[in-house]
This record gives structure tokens, C-alpha cells and sequence, in this order.
């Protein structure tokens, strides 16, 4: 496994070019540790029984055993990304425990969306919960345009209608998604929505009380709903 603060990952393809473009993607997440490179199933079987990892990317159509194959041998597989350039196979990956489907050409901001969904998925109790929201993204669309924000700089989010304004400690975005969307991105073991308009990152709560929570000097209100949990989260 990785070091306490990072995530290892495995990438199995047999295609060079899709290593060039995940080792360079993996290189700008300084959460994710690369711990090695398979070109096909039997290498990937091999390396996996002496270096278990946390996360794998795995291509489905390889020669002589494909990605789900591997699978079938694993009995205690590492959470998955399927990475190929054939959108029939997205059904069946699901029925392997694939946790997202990523189809060739991966752009970094659908590569960065995965990864988030991988964060989300990690226990809070674990020491890798603090490096989760220092490293990792959200990314939403602003203005027709996938935009990748730090997680570790967001604040607090507000529901416009069909909007969610997302404030960070250097900007504010306006983006097209719903609330409960975002609530399901953000690792909740830093997130936690306390209204039906609000979300705030629980580490940049400075005061709270039976009826709203502060942020410096701001004043954001609680949800009857949320106030019992939001007590449990903040003890």
C-alpha cells in the first residue's frame, strides 16, 4: 500500500499511448502515488499478489485476457476505473464493482470527476481522510466550461435555483449543478450540508449552535432536518 497521505494506483493497458496520458495525469494529483505499469493481465496478476494497491486503471480489451478477466481472479479486488475506448462495455463493468467508466480519449476533467467519486468512497476515520480534501478536485461546469476547483479552498456553496455558487478562499463560481449533485462529490467526511440552500466544509466552521453555524464573521442558517447530525459531526 502507499504512504499514509497518498493513494497507490496501478495502470493496466496494453496501449502506450493511453500509459502516457494516466502517468501524466496521475502525475498532477498529489494524492495518488503510481505504483507500477502493466501491459496485460498476466503482468497485472503478477505485480498485483506482491504490491496490492488502492486504486487500478484498467483497459477491458486486451490480447489473450481482457480487464475483466483480471477481475474474476481477484478476490479482494482494489477499487476500479475502466479506462477503454469501447462505450458497449459500460453496462457489464457495473457488474464487476467498477466504480466509473472512463471512455478513450480521457480528458483530465472526466479523469478528475472519477477521482473524485475514488475520494468520496474513502473511510473518514482513515489518516488518508485529511489529504483527501488538500489534494483532491470538483469539478463543475461554469459557464459552459469544465472548471476544476481545489477542494481544500472551498468554503461553502449556496443553491441559486438551478444553480450552486461555489466560494472559495480566492474566488466564486457559478455553476450549472444541483445541490444534492455536489453534496454527492464533495467527501462528505469534510462536507456536510446544514440547509437545504447550504453546504460548508466543516473544518472552516468557527462557531455553531442549535440554529446556524459561522464562518468568520458570516452567519449561515441550520436546517431543522441537519441539526442533529451536524451536533454528531461537530463533537
Amino acid at each position: 500500500m502507499s504512504a499514509p497521505d497518498t493513494y497507490s494506483c496501478l495502470i493496466v493497458d496494453d496501449e502506450a499511448a493511453a500509459h502516457l496520458v494516466l502517468v501524466n495525469y496521475i502525475g498532477r494529483i498529489n494524492s495518488l502515488e503510481l505504483a507500477g505499469q502493466c501491459y496485460n493481465v498476466l503482468e497485472a496478476i503478477n505485480f498485483l499478489h506482491q504490491h496490492p494497491v488502492d486504486l487500478l486503471f484498467l483497459d477491458i480489451n486486451m490480447p489473450e485476457l481482457t480487464g475483466f478477466d483480471l477481475l474474476k481472479t481477484l478476490v479482494n479486488p482494489p477499487k476500479v476505473i475502466l479506462t477503454t475506448a469501447y462505450s458497449e462495455f459500460a453496462l457489464e463493468s457495473y457488474e464487476y464493482g467498477a466504480m466509473d467508466y472512463l471512455l478513450k480519449p480521457i480528458h483530465f476533467p472526466r479523469f478528475l470527476k472519477s477521482l473524485d467519486r475514488f475520494m468520496a468512497l474513502q473511510p473518514a476515520e482513515t489518516s488518508n481522510s485529511v489529504a483527501t480534501a488538500e489534494s483532491a478536485f470538483v469539478t463543475v461546469k461554469v459557464d459552459g466550461v469544465q472548471v476544476s476547483i481545489p477542494v481544500a479552498e472551498l468554503i461553502y456553496a449556496q443553491s441559486l435555483g438551478n444553480y450552486v455558487k461555489l466560494f472559495t478562499s480566492r474566488q466564486s463560481y457559478l455553476a450549472s449543478i444541483t445541490t444534492s449533485e455536489l453534496e454527492h462529490r464533495l467527501p462528505r467526511n469534510h462536507f456536510f450540508r446544514i440547509h437545504k440552500s447550504y453546504i460548508v466544509a466543516l473544518d472552516k466552521i468557527t462557531q455553531f449552535n442549535n440554529q446556524a453555524v459561522f464562518i468568520a464573521d458570516q452567519e449561515f442558517p441550520v436546517g431543522i432536518t441537519y441539526r442533529r447530525e451536524l451536533a454528531e459531526r461537530l463533537k
